[in-house]
């Protein structure tokens, strides 16, 4: 039954969010399968993501009562998911790009199951620490860049939409599956009776994972080449002619880009390496710490899901007007929006004391991490190019998990020093809004350097 509610979500998720895209559903009258490819990758990023990444709001004060553990302890059980992505965020990238996503898919997802069910036999801080590492990494191979990269490949003129696309299964998932899990869990207070508790929950969810990592992998195309199609659906007559004897980029056409080691030599890359680092320290810190805040205040955990719920479900719309937006307007205009838009979101929360502004904080944060979820990743193709997306994304990892590795810790020290996170909140708050500056610095894309072989055919 699980399975089957699984798969129905995903399949009417991407039937609902084509629908919301008029070109979408004219390429779905015709069945391009890169729009296939998209809904795929957001049934992918619901099964494979959100238990773990959505769910933190829930698991964290659930254990944290269990066990007694402060929350700066708490805090590192997130942290060493961003070391796993500093020191092999780079070799992820490789992989994907040797192996090819689809079979990156299924090994993922199987070690990201495996890990769920070590979860559910965990004891002791460290096993904690362990299997999170475990986790992230089969999270990191086998859902967000692995299909961010078969996104990359099959679209070009609507490269970002196609990623809001698959976004929106951590989106539409995350408004479900952790109301799925509070419920299962029962409660935050050991000494209450529960329904099934969190160690029943995350054996049932690593077995669910597992499962659906082969059948899932089977239907990944890594390109359109493979299936004898081109990117956007276009025909290969036109494709051809506007390649022919030239890498220019254009609103038409898109060169094959830069190689990894061209990306990193660019004024770019850094900017959107840290630019999205900034932007990102928001999302990661309330999933981290929003549940033991909000049980500080003493809200229940069918309110912190329900909060989650909330911002995930205005994140599901705000991810397709900011894929619509990415692809109509300057790219870099609309990932500092959307970034910027978080600091309000984050002080809003600093000052809830009461259920209305709490859900207010929700929407306001919904709406800029929505807005801002697919331009900051679709923006590396945009600049970048096709050739090497996912080497370029997993390296540009290392230094944006920098921040993310530092702003979680920095957030549960200054909790357990201070009593509160106000101060927390508050500096990354600015820290965002000053680091989503960094994308107004960004000039129109370029294209690659010339190659000294620039007609030869080169094998994929």
């Amino acid at each position: 039954m699980a399975m089957t509610g699984l798969f129905v979500l995903g399949t009417g998720l991407f039937l609902l969010t084509a629908a919301g895209y008029p070109a979408v559903s004219r390429k779905m009258r015709g069945l391009f399968y890169g729009w296939l490819m998209a809904g795929l990758g957001a049934l992918i990023m619901a099964v494979g993501t959100v238990p773990l990444f959505q769910g933190l709001p829930v698991w964290n004060p659930v254990l944290r009562n269990a066990f007694g553990w402060t929350t700066g302890q708490m805090s590192w059980a997130f942290a060493v998911t961003r070391l796993e992505g500093g020191l092999f965020g780079p070799v992820e990238g490789l992989l994907i790009e040797k192996l090819g996503p689809r079979r990156m898919v299924f090994i993922g997802m199987t070690i990201l199951g495996s890990g769920f069910v070590l979860f559910s036999q965990v004891t002791e801080l460290w096993q904690l620490y362990a299997v999170f590492f475990i986790m992230s990494m089969g999270a990191a191979l086998g859902t967000w860049l692995p299909m961010m990269t078969v996104m990359n490949h099959w679209f070009i003129q609507q490269k970002t939409r196609a990623m809001a696309i698959v976004m929106q299964g951590f989106a539409i998932g995350g408004i479900f599956i952790p109301l799925a899990l509070a419920w299962s869990i029962g409660g935050t207070d050991p000494n209450v009776s529960e329904r099934f508790g969190w160690s029943a929950t995350s054996l049932a969810v690593g077995l669910i994972i597992i499962g659906a990592a082969l059948p899932l992998s089977l239907l990944v195309r890594n390109r359109p080449e493979d299936v004898g199609l081109t990117p956007d659906g276009d025909p290969p007559d036109s494709l051809a002619a506007s390649t022919a004897g030239t890498t220019v980029t254009g609103p038409e056409t898109e060169e094959e880009g830069y190689t990894w080691q061209e990306a990193i030599r660019t004024r770019a890359f850094w900017l959107i390496s840290f630019g999205h680092a900034a932007s990102s320290i928001v999302i990661v810190s309330i999933m981290v710490h929003l549940g033991l805040m909000l049980d500080d205040k003493g809200f229940s955990l069918q309110i912190i899901s329900a909060v989650v719920a909330l911002y995930t479900g205005v994140n599901a719309i705000f991810i397709a007007i900011g894929g619509y937006l990415g692809d109509r307007l300057p790219i870099r205009l609309v990932a500092f929006g959307f970034s910027a838009f978080q600091s309000v979101a984050v002080v809003t929360l600093v000052i809830a004391q009461n259920t209305e502004t709490l859900f207010l904080f929700a929407v306001l944060l919904g709406i800029g991490f929505g807005g801002r979820t697919p331009v900051t990743t679709s923006i590396r193709g945009v600049y970048f190019g096709r050739k090497a997306f996912a080497a370029i994304t997993g390296i540009s990892m290392v230094p944006m998990n920098i921040l993310l590795f530092i702003a979680p810790l920095f957030a549960g020290y200054m909790r357990d020093a201070t009593g509160n996170y106000d101060l927390a909140f508050l500096t990354i708050a600015l820290v965002c809004l000053i680091g989503s500056g960094l994308f107004l610095l960004l000039g129109d894309p370029k294209p690659a350097p010339a190659s000294p072989n620039l007609g030869a055919q080169t094998a994929d």
